[in-house]
């Protein structure tokens, strides 16, 4: 019985989340689908568990943080994937993003700084039979110049300026969503190729993001 309780508790609560997503503007009836059937307790630590269906970023391992679903969802939405898409993510984090691209899109490339995370959520992805994303230990800043150029991009770090290196990496009529600023709120933005080598942007909504680090990390 605690069990068959256990469950339903659960499917409530996911439930109430994504009654949360929508009166809060994400309504991309894909995205929702992604979010629904992504299990986000498989990417939280064991302390934080029984907050995995909140609606709120969580810590994971090296100073990091498992974004908000909200945020998640936004991103996604703005990103406009189509499942034709090669997309790239910068900072793969627990995996819990990487997995609701994969769920999008036809290929997602994903770099991560730290090899610790990288090691987990590479872990996550085989457990959970995702076969259709590709790792990278590097540095986010740099893109993966070598699978370029790539039809979305998706920066799950804070940028302090406005990043060419990976502008440079997006098709002409690609999009590239990331926040952009140096405090601790920034400005969540969407660039949107014109097909001519320029960008329409646009000023999404304020977020707090960790900021985009150069380098990797040495021991973590």
């Amino acid at each position: 019985m605690a069990k068959k309780d256990d469950q339903d508790s659960a499917e409530t609560r996911l439930a109430r989340l994504i009654l949360a997503l929508r009166s809060q503007g994400v309504s991309e009836p894909a995205v929702l689908g992604a979010i629904e059937t992504t299990p986000r307790e498989v990417f939280t630590p064991d302390l934080f568990k029984e907050r995995a269906f909140e609606d709120s970023a969580l810590p994971i391992a090296c100073g990091q943080t498992i974004s908000q679903p909200f945020i998640v969802g936004l991103m996604s939405q703005a990103l406009k994937v189509d499942k034709r898409d090669r997309v790239l993510e910068i900072g793969t984090g627990s995996g819990y993003q990487t997995t609701i691209l994969s769920k999008l899109s036809r290929l997602v490339y994903t770099v991560e700084r730290y090899r610790t995370l990288m090691r987990e959520a590479e872990a996550r992805f085989k457990a959970l039979g995702l076969t259709n994303i590709i790792t990278r230990f590097g540095d986010g800043g740099e893109g993966w110049p070598e699978q370029a150029p790539f039809d979305r991009i998706m920066v799950t770090a804070a940028a302090s300026d406005e990043p060419k290196a990976l502008l440079s990496q997006l098709k002409p009529n690609g999009i590239l969503v990331a926040p952009i600023g140096k405090g601790p709120v920034q400005s969540l933005k969407r660039y949107t190729g014109d097909g001519k080598g320029g960008f329409a942007i646009e000023a999404l909504t304020d977020v707090r993001f960790v900021p985009l680090l150069d380098g990797v990390a040495k021991e973590l």
